[in-house]
């Protein structure tokens, strides 16, 4: 009896989880539909749907971004963007339409000047997401294994140096993609980049209305929390230096 009903868990699990599948099959399929009609607010109100079911997926961000710059809401297309692409860092898709919904804002980042080290560390550990990178740090530890087995145990001395060469490089390869991993892991975890949703943002010098006005952003705009310990109001800065405080609800986390 005890066999039979577990038998029976299992299929009901079974079945509920290809019903799921399916509704989420039927949801994307109706998004897709609905923005090749061009309907882009009803697609993206099916591709949110998505989100909130399935939970979260660079490809559906990216569909909903799209959605979004379709209907000519700049704000709520960049915030998907950059979600997609905090999800897969390496799809140059995502980068492109990113930029391009950033073209037609008001405000532009300001370029920072950075060495040529930092510039190269973070386009390398853009080319993947954390997944990308631990599947790299794996193979190349085996492949270190097997320089390593060949360098002990090979009694030819071309084949040692072999082993030798390739144990080394491969352990440089495992560590830098162990480091790159955890960047990305923190970057997912820890994530203190916002976007401006407002039409217009005063940026005040205290956490209330009465603060100083310092100066003002626009929607769209990409800015780092940098006080977080408020309920009501964010403390934000620009990549210029540029600091002051906002209300929660004028921007949204990435």
């Amino acid at each position: 009896m005890k066999k039979v009903c577990v038998f029976i868990i299992y299929v009901c699990a079974f079945l509920a989880q290809g019903f799921a599948q399916d509704n989420s099959d039927s949801l994307k399929s109706q998004a897709d539909s609905a923005y090749v009609k061009e309907d882009y607010l009803g697609a993206a109100e099916l591709y949110e749907q998505i989100l909130a079911t399935e939970g979260e997926a660079a490809e559906i961000y990216y569909n909903l971004g799209n959605s979004y710059y379709k209907a000519e809401k700049m704000a709520h297309a960049i915030l998907n963007y950059e979600r997609a692409l905090l999800l897969d860092p390496g799809n140059a898709d995502i980068r492109f339409n990113l930029e391009l919904a950033r073209s037609k804002t008001v405000d532009k980042e300001s370029e920072i000047s950075q060495v040529f080290f930092v510039i190269w560390f973070k386009a390398v550990t853009n080319l993947m997401n954390e997944a990308g990178w631990a599947k790299v740090a794996i193979i190349a530890f085996l492949i270190l294994l097997g320089g390593i087995a060949a360098y002990i145990f090979s009694k030819t001395l071309l084949i040692r140096k072999v082993g030798f060469i390739v144990a080394a490089c491969m352990l440089a390869v495992c560590v830098l993609a162990n480091v790159f991993a955890s960047v990305q892991k923190s970057k997912m975890q820890h994530r203190v980049n916002a976007v401006v949703m407002s039409a217009s943002l005063t940026v005040r010098s205290t956490p209330n209305e009465s603060g100083t006005e310092l100066f003002v952003l626009h929607e769209g705009r990409r800015v780092s929390i940098k006080d977080d310990t408020m309920k009501e109001w964010k403390e934000i800065q620009l990549e210029d230096g540029n600091a002051g405080w906002v209300p929660v609800s004028a921007i949204e986390i990435i």
